[in-house]
């Protein structure tokens, strides 16, 4: 009977430090070309050992509270995530024309832009708690054409998944070059896609022989998932967070 108690007694005292743990979070400053960047790192405390890595790529916004509640979504999940920054430390677009002015200038250098995903993506596999063979990227619109930019440039990385990002490119996938699977999130009406550039993405990954997946909602807006927006709906949001978690234990196991 004393046993037993005492084995009760070890197992509530284990669930009580499990809901203790916090989430740790800090800048990381990192750099690319000389180039001074600071990620933001997240993960739960409360786990042993090397855990899959996910790195989350911003939209034309830059990195703000809205990759970071990212990160720790993911870290409560048990992944470590990094949120990268593509366009340097201190760079904060502040309206939607400097958001413009920031993205174009890495839309229309593509290998500026995969150099820069790269050192993030290399930066989260630095990282101590990380298993650097068990990584995956995440982007949201710009940052959802970027990370199909990063499987396009051959990055070792299990899987990337694209959230309403952009799909044309000017060095598209050759057969052999996609290390890793692909999840696309998308509305299907989205008024930033033309049917031409939509179609023309799914030849690409068709003829570079890609395994990937496409999630569709029947949405006419764009940026579905970012919270507190006009253009947010909360469905479309839950349903493909939930898709994204399904393809990581598909992509790591439970």
């Amino acid at each position: 009977m004393l046993i037993a108690r005492l084995i009760i007694l070890l197992v509530l005292a284990c669930l009580a430090l499990a809901a203790q743990a916090t989430i740790v979070t800090k800048r990381v400053e990192y750099k690319q070309g000389g180039v001074t960047l600071e990620g933001f790192l997240a993960y739960d405390d409360a786990k042993s050992g090397n855990r899959p890595g996910i790195m989350i790529v911003h939209d034309w916004n830059g990195l703000d509270g809205y990759e970071e509640m990212r990160a720790r979504m993911l870290a409560a999940q048990g992944y470590v995530a990094f949120a990268a920054d593509i366009y340097g430390k201190g760079i904060r677009p502040k309206n939607a024309q400097e958001s413009g002015q920031q993205a174009g200038k890495y839309r229309s250098d593509v290998p500026l832009f995969r150099a820069r995903l790269q050192a993030g993506l290399d930066e989260l596999k630095r990282q101590p708690h990380v298993d650097s063979k068990r990584t995956a990227a995440i982007g949201y619109c710009f940052g959802g054409g970027g990370v199909l930019e990063l499987a396009r440039s051959g990055a070792e990385v299990t899987g990337v998944v694209s959230f309403h990002g952009s799909y044309g490119t000017p060095s598209p996938a050759k057969v052999g070059d996609v290390k890793g699977k692909v999840m696309v999130v998308h509305a299907a009406q989205d008024p930033s896609t033309s049917r031409a550039q939509f179609d023309a993405f799914l030849d690409e990954m068709r003829d570079a022989k890609v395994d990937y997946q496409m999630v569709l909602y029947n949405l006419n807006v764009h940026p579905f998932t970012v919270v507190g927006g006009p253009s947010y709906d909360e469905r479309a949001d839950k349903r493909s967070w939930a898709a994204m978690l399904e393809f990581f234990k598909e992509l790591f196991g439970k």
